[in-house]
């Protein structure tokens, strides 16, 4: 039962509704799901006589890192939104503990309700991109402001559309991003490039129907070009390239089936998925569009975007070198750049791990690096061990996030930040 609802869950995940309880405050409906599924996990627990904790060196960082976030609330000018951010993490983490006691025929069950929901969230993508095509770029972004509304609540829609980054000048053209039920295209973009290699894992382990997760994996794969991310094209690039790298080594493909070679189902796969990849890669990257010139973009440093996000890096090194041991207090980093800032005013790093360390320290920073290099690296273990490519899938998706993070930050994101527990989570089931 536990597991249907989790399943239930990562299908709603990109769909979620939000409440709005009081005027002016819009509650991710997730939000509140979550901590009932820990509270039916705890019942469950106490009725057996038996609540399992997995104590391992991932658990350890995780209470560490969420210690130490509300600990550098003591540097805080505002400590109320400090109090917020805080809570946001506290009504989240404890899905890691649900996970990690899954066992692994109900995490393979939960992964494929998560890529439907990926597939389905791709499809809304691309039709909310190709609207411009149809009524104009103005009237398609009237319909979709509308669109998100009941998705995101009204004050964070507001929030949102004041500072938009919903357009995208690409070799010359504005256009409208892929963001389908997203805030922006770069959480969108998060979402669909973690869930791409698992859909990728998906199709070379299941026999019954496959081939639909490798039609998933392409829907996916072309709604996340449609973001314009540059940090999502990079996190997909390395992260599929990490994939391919381990598994077109013999050993990954034959998975000690004691068979020949050419009647390998993995033997077969690889050669129809290698031709598609090529054939898909070379249109992509040989034909004059706006995704290649935004992609090749990335690497001019003298562009607009990129030379102001050097800045913004250089300020926040800093802030960092100013208040390296507790940074300046969870969720307050926009008040010491500017005193005046309102609460949803989107001033942060443009970087993961310097809105941590800036935030909440260089040590925690430190640790939440430390449990997403444990995690990569129980996932590699698995691999080696069981010859699952699953486990591929999953080491593969933590690249995409931990690649993308250089360049934004998602760990605030009701959409990606159960994702990333799940796949933390995944990376210490025992099975």
């Amino acid at each position: 039962m536990l597991n249907i609802i989790l399943s239930i869950l990562f299908l709603y995940l990109p769909f979620q509704v939000a409440l709005n309880p009081i005027e002016g405050i819009d509650l991710a409906s997730v939000r509140l799901i979550i901590p009932f599924i820990f509270l039916i996990w705890l019942l469950q627990g106490f009725k057996n006589k038996k609540i399992i904790i997995s104590y391992n060196k991932t658990t350890l960082l995780i209470l560490s890192f969420l210690f130490l976030s509300g600990f550098s609330l003591i540097m805080a000018m505002n400590i109320e939104w400090g109090i917020r951010k805080l809570l946001f993490l506290l009504s989240f983490f404890p899905l890691y503990f649900i996970v990690v006691t899954r066992k692994y025929a109900e995490a393979i069950f939960i992964l494929k309700f998560l890529v439907w929901g990926a597939f389905l969230s791709a499809i809304i993508g691309i039709f909310q991109f190709f609207l411009q095509f149809i009524f104009g770029i103005n009237k398609a972004i009237y319909i979709w402001s509308e669109v998100i509304i009941p998705f995101l609540g009204n004050s964070f829609s507001e929030a949102i559309l004041e500072n938009s980054s919903w357009l995208v000048n690409a070799g010359g053209h504005t256009l409208l991003r892929a963001i389908a039920f997203f805030p922006d295209p770069h959480m969108f973009s998060f979402y669909l490039g973690m869930s791409a290699p698992i859909a990728l894992a998906l199709y070379l382990k299941v026999k019954k129907n496959g081939n639909l997760y490798l039609i998933s994996f392409f829907i996916i794969l072309l709604a996340n070009f449609l973001t314009f991310s540059r940090g999502g094209y990079l996190g997909i690039i390395i992260g599929l390239l990490f994939f391919g790298l381990l598994f077109f080594q013999k050993k990954y493909f034959q998975f000690k089936l004691n068979l020949p070679l050419k009647k390998n189902i993995y033997y077969n796969k690889y050669f129809f998925l290698s031709f598609l990849t090529i054939a898909f890669t070379i249109i992509i990257m040989t034909t004059a569009n706006p995704i290649i010139n935004r992609l090749y973009s990335s690497f001019d440093l003298t562009e607009g975007s990129n030379s102001e996000r050097i800045e913004i890096w250089k300020k926040s090194l800093e802030v960092i070198n100013k208040n390296p041991v507790l940074g300046v207090g969870l969720g307050n980093y926009a008040l010491s750049i500017k005193p005046s800032a309102e609460y949803r005013e989107p001033i942060y790093s443009h970087n993961l791990y310097m809105d941590i360390a800036v935030e909440t320290g260089v040590f925690n920073a430190i640790i939440f690096i430390s449990f997403l290099f444990f995690s990569i690296s129980n996932l590699i273990k698995n691999l080696n061990k069981k010859n699952n490519i699953i486990y591929l899938g999953l080491a593969s998706s933590l690249i995409v996030f931990t690649v993308h993070s250089i360049f934004e930050t998602a760990l605030f994101s009701v959409h990606i930040l159960p994702l990333f527990i799940l796949i933390i989570g995944l990376s210490n089931i025992k099975c």
